[in-house]
């Protein structure tokens, strides 16, 4: 197997799967990200293990899934957690350094309030926050630089929320060329810093790691008008789920609908919003072009692996929704994964569930780095060799803890079904066979009784192995069977048993 030394791992922020081209959008420009796809290998069941930007970013950065590493929520949003990682886990980025590697990164943090990639091993500025951060002095320096105008926004778009208040900015035109974007300026700093690992590179073969992390496609799309307006509404097919009742769901995702003001907007404005969503991602993708084209002409291209995945996906009016919340549905669970590894074949996909973790594991394995024990990931290199392993995982577990309040649920996703536990409320269960868009809740229905047995024995079973403790809730409410152990007296159980033995 010829392995690169070289990564550049590419993430957006709140990319839905169904906007690149690769994916299957017939309208989406995204030529760079498809060829991407096209000489590498395409993951059409890529998960998040939380789909909220922190826990979902220090799971990678960890390799760990979110109930361990305990950055449980965004820091702007916080709900009582952590707000800044321990150091129980060693991160890649660290294990990449002490390998001989350069390692970088350009754009979007959000794995802490104060502790910056600086202090995890890497290369590169602390960018904070969710959003661009067009305040920062390095921004503004290099906007004076090159001659470049300030942002400016107007034309905002918004609902109004329960209150009467005017409701969050969904999107608005940025009066700025495309060339003086926060998404453009990424760039040109990855493309620095690119060059300088270069000359190591081909000085004396020292490996580099580089990420780019865009804050895009996450709202408000904040665009210049070219690309604001790149696509037609009229051609935007509005998601079956826009049909959602709320009947027999949670009641709390009602209350994200008003949240986020969807009945306050008229499906004209839903169908404009997921076209000025679509021209972000073009912006994105327009950008990508431009990090593929510096590999190429640093002479990079053919020692250096290629990543692209996301944090979590977004709503965009799925279910009445946006943004993201405490709704466990593909449409923020579902990301975008694409891996190219030189000298491996090339335009493969595959449906074999794939979680954000195994992209930590992928790295380490890449640089020839031992796995760490730890971990909850696995390598996805022998994908792309062309090699599916025999024991891979054949279902998929997640997990989220609030935003802007706490809210623990758990899922877990087979190829047909999806169990989501919401201890304060009704739980959930979809045939994704029957009803892929996740409207129908049968749960109760007693045609899928055995299923809903099984399916919560296998959430408490793997709940239990990992040692996330929300199975002590299942322990007592759901006929999950099998227990060896009294939850209030598990140390003395444990010596009665062994004293039978």
């Amino acid at each position: 197997m010829n392995r690169s030394p070289n990564m550049l791992f590419l993430m957006t922020d709140q990319h839905r799967v169904d906007t690149l081209g690769c994916y299957g959008n017939p309208h989406v420009a995204s030529p760079n990200l498809d060829a991407l796809a096209a000489g590498g290998t395409r993951f059409d069941a890529c998960f998040t293990p939380s789909a909220i930007c922190t826990p979902a970013r220090a799971s990678l950065l960890t390799g760990v899934l979110p109930f361990r590493h305990r950055l449980l929520a965004n820091y702007e949003r916080n709900v009582g957690y952590s707000e800044e990682l321990s150091d129980e886990f060693v991160p890649f980025s660290r294990r990449l350094r002490d390998a001989g590697y350069n390692v970088g990164i350009e754009g979007k943090w959000h794995v802490g309030k104060r502790r910056g990639p600086g202090e995890f091993g890497f290369d590169g500025l602390h960018l904070p926050g969710w959003h661009n951060p067009v305040s920062h002095p390095d921004y503004l320096t290099w906007l004076k630089d090159n001659d470049l105008p300030q942002p400016v926004v107007d034309d905002g778009v918004r609902g109004t929320f329960p209150n009467g208040e005017p409701g969050n900015l969904l999107a608005g035109v940025l009066h700025q060329p495309p060339e003086a974007t926060f998404e453009h300026y990424l760039t040109d700093r990855t493309i620095e810093r690119l060059e300088q690992y270069a000359l190591d590179r081909h000085r004396d073969e020292r490996p580099f790691f580089m990420a780019t992390h865009f804050y895009g496609p996450h709202l408000p799309y904040l665009l210049p008008r070219e690309y604001l307006e790149m696509y037609s509404p009229d051609v935007v097919e509005l998601p079956a789920s826009l049909a959602e009742t709320f009947e027999n769901k949670p009641p709390v995702q009602r209350r994200y609908s008003e949240h986020w003001t969807h009945d306050t907007l008229s499906e004209d404005t839903w169908r404009w919003l997921v076209a000025a969503y679509w021209g972000y991602v073009s912006l994105i993708d327009d950008q990508v072009g431009r990090l593929i084209e510096a590999l190429q002409r640093l002479d990079l291209w053919d020692t250096t692996a290629v990543a692209f995945t996301a944090d979590h996906g977004e709503f965009t009016g799925a279910h009445r929704l946006h943004d993201k919340g405490p709704a466990m549905y593909d449409d923020i669970y579902r990301i975008p994964g694409l891996l190219r590894v030189p000298g491996a074949p090339g335009g493969t996909s595959t449906t074999s569930f794939v979680n954000l973790v195994d992209f930590t594991a992928t790295i380490l394995d890449l640089a020839g780095i031992e796995p760490d024990p730890e971990a909850d990931g696995r390598s996805l290199v022998p994908f792309a060799m062309g090699e599916e392993p025999a024991d891979w995982r054949t279902e998929m577990t997640a997990e989220f803890h609030g935003h802007h309040f706490p809210y623990p649920q758990r899922m877990l996703r087979t190829e047909r079904f999806k169990l989501v536990v919401n201890p304060e409320s009704v739980n959930e269960l979809y045939d994704l066979g029957a009803d892929p868009d996740e409207l129908c809740n049968r749960y109760e229905d007693p045609g899928l009784r055995d299923v809903r047995a099984d399916l919560l024995q296998r959430l408490y079973e793997r709940l239990r192995a990992s040692g996330d403790n929300f199975h002590h809730w299942m322990t007592s409410m759901y006929p999950v069977g099998g227990k060896d152990y009294d939850t209030s007296l598990s140390d003395f159980e444990g010596i009665r048993h062994q004293e039978m033995t």
